[in-house]
């Protein structure tokens, strides 16, 4: 079931079962508060087997969530691995994935502002499909790779394109880096619910025009490829993320280019996870 976190009426972080208009936080089906390591660590099996809520249990979803993974240790993110992106950009298909990363401090939650940092006049949008790490994994094959995954959530790798690539040798992590420039939510889904990751729709609203449409099936490498890729040089721990790239349709690329603004809004919309939702903002 989906899993979303929010601040209770005491400021208090709680997860939550998320259904789109309303939660229910799990404080009210357990003996006690939840922590992000028994979450993640009892899978989904753990979430079926939870009482199911009655209907005074719900409350209304907030307009704001956190971030469904508190202060993942790693973000991970992976460049083209789209092949209809790839094309778009003028770049050769890869060979192996293209890695880079993010600080934390980008992470923010469903309904949090972008901030578009006065340092920079080329802040672009990329809905991703980001992976939920859920087990300790190290020279993991990618056959057995899926078997580290808890779930999936929705993502924005927002990327100031003159730090990226305008900058002496390029600055791919400071461009990607900037606070708030990775969105990420309003909830995670587990693969219990989401058993087949490589046919999703991933779609970018900007305003009220859709201007990322694409599917997983285009990805160059797939999720078991690249956890058994990145598990090679580093070992990934439960709640750690991974961006697995973008659709084509970024601003950078169009003609001519659109950058965001502040008053924008980007809507992150992927199948059978739901939509994230953040509005644009002058630091």
């Amino acid at each position: 079931m989906p899993i979303c976190r929010f601040s209770d009426a005491e400021g208090n972080p709680q997860f939550a079962i998320y259904e789109g208009s309303r939660i229910c936080p799990l404080s009210s089906l357990t003996d006690a508060p939840v922590t992000q390591a028994e979450l993640l660590a009892g899978g989904a099996k753990w979430l079926a087997d939870l009482p199911k809520p009655s209907e005074s249990q719900w409350q209304p979803a907030p307009d704001k969530l956190l971030p469904p993974i508190d202060t993942p240790e790693k973000v991970i993110c992976i460049g083209l691995n789209y092949r209809d992106h790839a094309i778009e950009t003028g770049s050769e298909i890869p060979s192996e994935p293209v890695v880079f990363s993010k600080f934390n401090t980008a992470i923010v939650g469903h309904g949090d502002a972008i901030r578009l940092p006065r340092v920079s006049e080329q802040v672009d949008y990329e809905a991703e499909l980001v992976v939920v790490i859920g087990k300790t994994a190290k020279h993991v094959s990618a056959d057995d790779a899926m078997d580290c995954v808890y779930g999936y959530t929705c993502g924005h790798d927002v990327s100031a394109r003159d730090w990226q690539k305008g900058r002496p040798a390029g600055q791919w992590l400071l461009g990607k880096s900037f606070d708030t420039f990775a969105p990420v939510g309003p909830c995670v889904v587990t693969t219990g619910e989401m058993t087949d990751p490589s046919d999703v729709r991933v779609k970018m609203h900007l305003n009220d025009e859709v201007v990322q449409n694409s599917t997983t099936a285009q990805l160059i490498f797939n999720i078991g490829e690249l956890i058994a890729h990145l598990t090679k040089i580093m070992t990934l721990h439960p709640g750690d993320l991974i961006f697995t790239g973008t659709p084509p349709g970024v601003g950078v690329a169009r003609k001519p280019p659109v950058f965001l603004k502040p008053g924008d809004v980007c809507k992150v919309e992927i199948d059978g996870i739901g939509t994230l939702s953040n509005p644009c903002v002058a630091e």
